[in-house]
This record gives C-alpha cells, structure tokens and sequence, in this order.
C-alpha cells in the first residue's frame, strides 16, 4: 500500500476521523508541573540537555521552535491508523493529501492547511512575562503572529503549582517609558518588568483570550491553549523564579539589525491593548452553554477571537449523544472512557513517552456536520472531550 492510499484508507475506516499518536515536547526553561500524565520516569525522556517535558500538543500541522537540538518533527502529530508505531504518519500529510476532504473548503482555500493547533502547557513555576508577535510584525522574520487562548481543565489540575496567577498587559497608569526603562535593565540586573502588570488569580473551568502584542507572564496551573499555526514571542521578563532568561529571549525574533533597538522592541506591543482598563471584560472568557440534554452538557470555552475557538463536551455516565459542529476539529479526552465514533477511545491515566494511545483525534468536517456519536461506557463517571476549531467554528460573539 503506498502512503497516501494508507492516508485515505485510514481516512475511509475512521468514517472521516483520525486517531492521533501522543506528541510531548520538553522546553528547556523553568519547571514541570508533571500533570501531563506521562510516566514520571519520562519527563527527561530527551535527555537533561533538552529540558523535561513540559508540554503535549494535539492536531499540529507545525514543529516547535526549539532551538538545534530538537528533531524536524518536533511538535507535529501524527496519524496512528492501526495501533502499532511502525504504521505513524504525519498529520500534516494527510492534510495535505486529504484537503478540503478533510479541513472543508473554507479553510483549505483561505489557508491551504489546517491553520490552527492545541496544547497542554504544564509549568511548576509562573512564565516569563512575554508576548506573541503581531502578523505584520512576524512577517519581517519569515514566520506568522500568534493569537492565542487558555482554559484550565479541573480534570488536570490536581495542583496549583507555585504560582495560579496570570499576568496580562500593564497596569493603566502605566507609560511607555516606564516599561522601557525596565527592558533597558535586561542585561544588569532582575527587570522586576511584572511590577507593571496586573496579576488574575486563575480561575478553574474558566478562561482567557490572548491576543497578539500583549504582554502575559502564565501562571502554574496546567492550561490547554488552542492557538494559531505559530511558535513565535519576545520575552519582556529575564528573571523568573531565580532564573535567568538571557537577551536573546527577548530579540530573537527581531531582525538582525534591530535586535539593540528597545524601540523596535517597544513597537511589538499593543499598547492600546495592554493598559485597557477594562481588560477582564474584554478578555476573560467564561463558559457559554452551547447545548444541553438530558444525556450531555456542552460548553463553548474559547470563543470570539476570530482566529480559534473550542468546547468542552461532558456525556454523562452511560449515555450516548450525536453533536453536530459546523467544522473540523481536533479532540482530546480529559475524563473517562466510551467511543467516538467507531473508534474505542479512553483517557489516558499514565503514558510512556513514545507510546500510542486512544484519548485523541481528529475530525473532518464533513463527519463533524453530520454528527459524531459519542458513548460513555462508564456507569458512575463522565466522559469529557476538549474540541479545538480554527476561525469558522461557529462560536458566539461578545459585545
């Protein structure tokens, strides 16, 4: 069989759905908070020099940046249609063998490609204070901006971490000379640059949208971020925690001859966005039922981005329930065990790094509009599944 008729004959048993291997990617920066259920034996699975695993992403068409180290393929999915290893293909092979099949015509003629993924991110410790670059500001270094959401699952935060607080953007009595002043501090002494922000405590079953340009520092409770096609940030923040976060953290994704230029630095914020005064009620995003029954309750817990959205599914302890969505999406299982569509599908409780498993997949749209049958097979827990879309998932607006 060649490997795009193993590409369609997946794609025809799936009935339009794809089973998705496990992808964990270590950073070489801070802590894990090891609720990324992988063997605790596993967090160096890529040896000291990479860092530990902090991070699993779903539905990623796209590699981390992640410095020389890091294999080719880092941070992209891949398609298990069998259930051994040796059968893996690319995710971002299928879409491109499959297109409009697949992802629908909207987004493969506006995008070529699936334009968006997800992702656990898992930290002990807060995050630098850093922002995502804009798409024109990206564009000048060869890559794309980066907007981008959260939402913190109860399912995976046993913990808080040191820290369960976000900050985002500075306070509004703020200047621009003021923070530029503490990133001309980056290479003598701790910028202490957060004193400017304002800190939300995190709120779990809640979230936030981020939008490119704004400065955010994380906080430590394990976050699921569905974001665009994108690995690009400068980091305003140099140390954090006692650790020290060198100058090329905060230009690296500067053009060369603009890497001693706080100015050029400066101009990748949106500072109108930043000192909003309103941040919390333009930004925070709390659950919006997007349908309910007697069998599930489904939510929509990132929406009006423009970019991303997704929905946390709950089928309740023996039920069965058909949900129609108006795109293709990516899904991972955060609680409990059933089917999805004819596939068997549970979540993981402990993963070895490089093995297979049955919590994550991908589905076309076509099988999305028609309805996917989801079954709980447990009798005394619920089966929950995160969904995350690209920009025509449907979601509701605000304001």
């Amino acid at each position: 069989m060649t490997a795009l008729s193993k590409i369609r004959d997946a794609f025809e048993k799936g009935e339009g759905v794809l089973r998705l291997a496990p992808v964990f990617v270590p950073r070489r920066f801070s802590s894990a908070g090891q609720r990324l259920r992988l063997h605790p034996d596993d967090y160096y699975a890529l040896g000291t020099a990479r860092g530990s695993i902090k991070e699993r992403w779903f539905s990623s068409v796209i590699a981390a940046m992640n410095g020389p180290l890091a294999p080719a393929d880092e941070g992209m999915s891949y398609v298990d249609p069998t259930g051994r290893i040796e059968d893996r293909f690319l995710f971002r092979d299928a879409v491109a063998e499959l297109g409009a099949d697949i992802i629908g015509p909207e987004l493969k003629a506006k995008y070529g490609t699936w334009p968006m993924y997800s992702k656990f991110f898992d930290f002990n410790a807060p995050l630098f204070l850093h922002l995502h670059l804009r798409e024109e500001d990206a564009r000048r270094v060869g890559r794309k901006g980066k907007p981008e959401a959260y939402y913190f699952p109860p399912q995976l935060n046993n913990h808080p971490g040191l820290f369960p607080h976000t900050y985002f953007g500075f306070d509004p009595d703020m200047t621009r000379d003021e923070v530029r002043a503490r990133l001309a501090l980056y290479r003598q002494t701790d910028n202490r640059v957060t004193e400017l922000s304002r800190a939300y405590r995190i709120q779990l079953g809640t979230g936030w949208y981020t939008p490119p340009g704004v400065v955010h520092a994380p906080g430590s409770y394990l976050t699921y971020e569905p974001q665009w096609n994108s690995d690009v940030n400068s980091v305003y923040e140099n140390i954090v925690n006692h650790e020290v976060y060198p100058y090329e953290f905060l230009v690296e994704n500067c053009p060369e001859e603009s890497k001693e230029d706080l100015d050029y630095v400066m101009s990748l914020m949106d500072w109108e966005a930043n000192v909003d005064p309103s941040y919390r009620k333009t930004y925070f995003r709390p659950p919006l039922v997007a349908s309910e029954s007697e069998q599930h309750v489904e939510k929509w817990v990132v929406y009006a981005t423009g970019y991303i959205a997704a929905k946390e599914l709950t089928v309740h302890p023996g039920a069965s329930v058909t949900i129609r969505d108006a795109a293709a999406y990516g899904c991972v299982l955060t609680q409990g065990h059933g089917k999805v569509g004819v596939f068997d599908a549970e979540t993981a409780t402990m993963l070895r790094f490089g093995q297979l498993s049955a919590d994550e997949y991908f589905v076309s749209e076509k099988a999305a509009r028609a309805g996917l049958t989801i079954v709980n097979l447990s009798k005394v827990e619920p089966l929950v599944m995160l969904k995350h879309f690209g920009p025509n998932a449907g979601d509701p607006t605000i304001g």
